[in-house]
């Protein structure tokens, strides 16, 4: 048998939170019969499938400099075929891997996720019982007044404004709150005692699910403390790769606040969210409309009011009498059945790396 490809993927980051190289790796070790070494830094882990494909060598740097770098891919890595690096972040990582490339005589392929000069500018009391779920028999069954289960993922940094987030959920909440006559002086531990006594309305509460790691987290969460909101709840958490994709199956509507610095790059979190069914409202910008389809599997805002509007509307009726909720989640099941990673990649990056690894290296 033949000497079998080799490919490096770099990633100046934490590789148990680059969802998007992860599957670089895994396709090019499914789909492209290469050994593949990724060079990172550690921090959470990765994705099981990552780590149990015998394929796939990971390197974690312990120190976050351009002369470990260029150590890690000179020495630490067998010479690769092809290095293959996401930009952003552009500094040091692309010189880095463009000079040891050059060097190793190997291919140098970039994802353009992004420019990097355009980024400088839950339970109740009963055992068996949750806030979604009740246990009749053997049978575990949802709620029919259960709250509507929100998520968005953030990685709580400038360029995803949450703050959008935040005023259309006290927007929602000032208009429910009025329609069930709750005032100021509303406990909020009516959100629960409603649920629990079986109460139901037109508009439901909604329990909004945050999902993420970054600096400007601590200052939403304050944030949230201060609201006093009394039909809408928040949670931040942080997910294993595993228990990301139950989550989102599980949620009725993701929200996405990512803002393309260069108008070109479209969000993972979406493709994630459709590969589990779950349809998606999106901040509007120049190119999201060729994943984001209007009135097919999701909603597209640019304001917090009009984030509200969409909310407003697609939770009427919640759960049985939500029509246009149910039609988008149709398309987005839809969406994710058609449009999975592997028939992306193998379509769009499996020629490029085929071109830059002989063929005879199988």
């Amino acid at each position: 048998m033949g000497k079998r490809g080799r490919a490096c993927v770099v990633v100046l980051g934490d590789i148990g939170r680059s969802p998007r190289m992860q599957y670089h790796a895994l396709s090019l070790a499914r789909q492209a019969s290469l050994e593949v070494d990724i060079v990172a830094y550690g921090g959470s882990e990765p994705h099981s499938a990552v780590i149990e494909n015998e394929s796939i060598h990971i390197h974690t740097m312990p120190i976050i400099q351009f002369i470990m770098l260029i150590w890690f891919l000179c020495f630490k890595v067998p010479p690769p075929d092809a290095f293959i690096v996401q930009n952003p972040p552009s500094v040091p990582t692309l010189v880095a891997v463009k000079w040891v490339s050059s060097l190793r005589k190997s291919a140098f392929i970039v994802d353009w996720h992004n420019f990097g000069y355009t980024l400088l500018g839950i339970g109740a009391d009963g055992q068996n019982e949750t806030l979604f779920t009740t246990q009749v028999g053997s049978d575990v069954l949802l709620k029919p007044n259960r709250p509507a289960l929100v998520v968005s993922s953030t990685s709580w940094t400038p360029d995803e404004d949450f703050g959008i987030l935040l005023e259309a959920a006290v927007m929602y909440d000032r208009r429910v709150a009025a329609l069930l006559d709750e005032n100021d002086s509303t406990d909020e531990g009516v959100f629960w005692q409603e649920i629990s006594c079986g109460k139901q309305y037109l508009y439901p509460r909604l329990l909004f699910i945050i999902t993420g790691k970054g600096p400007e987290k601590g200052k939403y969460e304050e944030k949230i403390k201060r609201l006093n909101l009394k039909c809408v709840a928040f949670r931040t958490m942080w997910l294993s790769a595993e228990d990301y994709p139950l989550l989102l199956g599980s949620a009725d509507l993701g929200v996405c606040l990512h803002t393309s610095s260069s108008g070109l790059d479209l969000p993972m979190k979406v493709v994630d969210m459709f590969g589990c069914g779950l349809p998606v409202c999106a901040v509007s910008y120049s190119c999201i409309e060729e994943l984001v389809k209007v009135e097919k599997n999701g909603l597209l805002f640019s304001s917090s009011s009009e984030l509200a509007d969409e909310l407003f509307m697609l939770f009427r009726g919640f759960p049985d009498e939500c029509d246009s909720l149910k039609s988008l989640k149709n398309g987005a099941l839809e969406t994710g059945s058609s449009a999975r990673w592997a028939t992306e990649w193998e379509e769009h990056a499996k020629p490029l790396i085929s071109e830059v690894i002989p063929t005879n290296l199988k």
